[in-house]
């Protein structure tokens, strides 16, 4: 499922840019460190760094849902869990720039001007286990990551501090199997009439 939501997000960024963009840079989801770019990375790369996932407890929900068949049964859905996917975006210029901080905030922000465009990725983005997902996945984008200290994340993984943007993507993840069940659509009530008392 998570390559899937990778799948996607390189989707809706190559959809986004510009075209001349889109062809020459690769998208990359490895970690930023002072090993970076790795062999499998081209540049320039535009790296969507996986650093936290975890339950988001302000959309949990106990409901169950009865999706009704012609049967006359159903299938009881519990809720799903939704979890949040957090992402550091950095971008890495080629390296026969001239200047490479500008061609670094020129990509970022081409980067950003597709992610503000969206606050949920479109259907017909999604791939994999995510096609037809419901509800469609809510993106927060430029908001303040999760990340307590950014220049203790760099120091960690030995790189220099880079200008990043953040990015979280909800997705629900079923809680439990779905179960066969018949409903009650009738109630039968039996009523005795007791008899009367003669003195």
């Amino acid at each position: 499922m998570i390559n899937d939501l990778d799948a996607t997000l390189r989707a809706l960024l190559y959809k986004g840019l510009p075209p001349v963009l889109a062809e020459q840079v690769q998208i990359s989801f490895a970690t930023p460190d002072d090993q970076f770019p790795h062999q499998s990375v081209t540049l320039p790369a535009i790296d969507l760094f996986l650093y936290d996932i975890r339950e988001n407890q302000e959309l949990r929900s106990n409901e169950v849902f009865l999706d009704y068949h012609s049967d006359g049964t159903a299938t009881r859905i519990p809720a799903p869990i939704r979890i949040d996917f957090s992402y550091l975006i950095t971008a890495w210029p080629s390296e026969s720039v001239q200047v490479p901080a500008e061609d670094e905030h020129h990509l970022l922000g081409e980067v950003m001007r597709v992610l503000v465009r969206h606050t949920h990725i479109p259907k017909s983005i999604l791939q994999g286990e995510l096609a037809g997902q419901e509800p469609m996945l809510p993106v927060v984008s430029l908001q303040a990551g999760r990340l307590q200290s950014l220049g203790e994340f760099w120091q960690a993984l030995g790189g220099k501090p880079k200008a990043a943007l953040t990015l979280q993507v909800t997705i629900s993840v079923a809680s439990a199997e779905p179960e066969k069940v018949t409903p009650v659509t009738d109630k039968k009530i039996k009523i005795r009439m007791d008899q009367g008392v003669t003195s």
